[in-house]
């Protein structure tokens, strides 16, 4: 079944390849077919990611599977080497999960709201472009996920930059050209770093092959290389996660960009850098890694409680949220670098709960910023689970899933980081890591007060609400936003639609199936963490 992992690219690269041609279709029919067509592709590709998971054998979970090994550039020995195994395969289906979902939010979404960016109008929305865009994003995402030689990895890792940097300049909030350039430059740095560090492990080792590479657990490099090539690769990917301080482009592309470059920028994007850890920079430079890590665990609590400071501090929720992730994603750098097999596990499955759950919030800050014109949260005016009581059920439930409740996913990353933290590797200081896990632990708390804080001014209370400002010209009102007493505009404010329950509902229940039966992910990652630890 290898030729399934050519055709998971090729799907989503001949869908925008098709959206090149000159269409002669009347704007109307034009908007309705590439809806069709967005959402067509998306969905066989996440169909081809399913029969891959079917096709997975589970039982050897650690070994490459459905490989693909064909000669890209012989002259330098580059393969096109594509595979699967247990880390790779729950973020592949993560993102073509994501990518149709945002797609399923796009097509079926109202005329003012989120379908307004598939409906040709004058002044130019680019429907098609935004298509064609988020299809390349996504070849670019898969492929970095399956690629198993060192440039090519790299390769797909850059692809995903000028995709989303278009999604944030073009379609984003009124700063958006400003947040796509900080987002642009700070990637770019990294990337160049990143490059400097896969070229010095070619260098010494003579090969690419990212699997022959972690099974020779740094052989043929000497310590001081591996520290700094460790380095070098290990900032590209802190810029990606985002490790703080190097989180600094992640508040502003997340305000600005639109509700569904937001869900692919948090769900996947992130999500990237934190794979590099595991897949590269870890296994490949274990000497490298095991000088490294205590600084790697400091950057990491110092990311938890920055964030959830941040979030204390945020009158934007769709700020807040960003913030939130910085304070998440510390977590799962906890996780590695405590650099057992523990930890690993922790960061792996914080990985993919971090990105249903954000997903989940984005969407969520998303529909609410349609309604009422605004995400500041003063301006919401409280009392939501009373106005709109579908809507601000979902955003509790996420809230409490994200802040780590037990049965919900976000609850065993967080744990299984900590409890890594408590008992680390050999050769790391034990004391060290014992006040990473306090403070760490404190980080769960403030995690814990920034979201109830939110639900209290968001979702209880009886009090004003703004009504967006096309809804307000409709009846005479204007255009400016303006809050009216609780009851006037109930009318006029519409709950969670059909389209919005078909993009969340499979958000809501993985959440729920991971957090109640967290063995489903750990029973794939934990083969593979063994064998990129070298771990009995």
């Amino acid at each position: 079944m290898s030729w399934v992992l050519i055709t998971l690219l090729g799907v989503p690269l001949a869908g925008a390849a098709v959206l090149l041609a000159p269409s002669r279709t009347d704007a109307v029919a034009r908007g309705r077919l590439l809806r069709v067509h967005g959402l067509a592709v998306s969905g066989v590709t996440f169909a081809l990611s399913v029969v891959l998971a079917a096709g997975f054998d589970y039982g050897d979970a650690a070994r490459v599977q459905f490989s693909t090994d064909l000669a890209w550039i012989p002259g330098l020995d580059l393969r096109f080497h594509l595979g699967l195994d247990g880390i790779s395969l729950p973020l592949v289906v993560l993102t073509t999960l994501l990518t149709f979902l945002c797609f399923v939010y796009l097509c079926w979404g109202s005329a003012d709201g989120p379908g307004q960016l598939l409906r040709p109008k004058a002044g130019g929305n680019r429907p098609r472009a935004l298509v064609f865009t988020l299809l390349i994003l996504e070849v670019g995402m898969i492929g970095t996920f399956l690629a198993l030689d060192l440039l090519l990895f790299f390769v797909f890792f850059e692809v995903v930059l000028i995709p989303m940097y278009f999604v944030i300049a073009i379609w984003g909030g009124r700063a958006r050209r400003a947040a796509a350039i900080k987002f642009i430059l700070y990637t770019l740095l990294g990337s160049a770093v990143l490059l400097l560090g896969l070229l010095l492990i070619w260098a010494q080792t003579g090969t690419l092959d990212m699997v022959a590479l972690a099974r020779a657990q740094g052989a043929g490099m000497s310590r001081s290389v591996q520290i700094i090539a460790f380095v070098a690769v290990g900032i590209g990917f802190a810029v990606k996660t985002p490790m703080w301080p190097l989180h600094t482009w992640l508040p502003d592309a997340h305000t600005e960009a639109p509700t569904v470059g937001s869900v692919l920028l948090a769900g996947v994007l992130l999500k990237m850098g934190t794979y590099g850890f595991a897949r590269i920079a870890i296994p490949v430079l274990p000497d490298g890694a095991a000088a490294a890590a205590p600084w790697l665990g400091a950057f990491a609590v110092i990311g938890i409680i920055y964030g959830s400071l941040a979030c204390l501090a945020q009158r934007d929720l769709k700020r807040m949220i960003a913030y939130s992730s910085v304070g998440h994603m510390g977590f799962v750098l906890l996780g590695f670098a405590t650099l057992t097999p523990v930890g690993f596990n922790a960061a792996l499955f914080g990985n993919i709960a971090h990105g249903l759950i954000t997903a989940l919030l984005f969407f969520i800050a998303g529909a609410i910023k349609e309604r009422h014109g605004t995400s500041v949260m003063p301006a919401l005016g409280g009392g939501m689970l009373s106005r709109l009581p579908h809507l601000g059920s979902l955003l509790t439930f996420a809230c409490i899933a994200s802040l780590g409740l037990p049965g919900l996913a976000g609850f065993w990353g967080e744990m299984l980081a900590l409890l890594g933290a408590f008992e680390p590797a050999a050769g790391l200081s034990r004391p060290l890591y014992l006040t990473f896990m306090v403070v760490g632990g404190l980080g769960t708390v403030l995690t814990a007060a920034y979201f109830l804080l939110m639900l209290s001014r968001v979702t209880h209370g009886r009090g004003t609400e703004t009504i967006h400002a096309p809804v307000l010209a409709a009846v005479g009102g204007g255009t400016a936003p303006s809050r009216v007493a609780v009851g006037a505009g109930n009318a006029r404010m519409r709950d969670v639609t059909s389209y919005e329950l078909a993009a969340w509902v499979p958000l809501v229940g993985l959440i729920l199936l991971f957090g109640l039966w967290p063995k489903a992910l750990l029973l794939l990652t934990d083969p593979v963490v063994h064998t990129l630890l070298g771990a009995p």
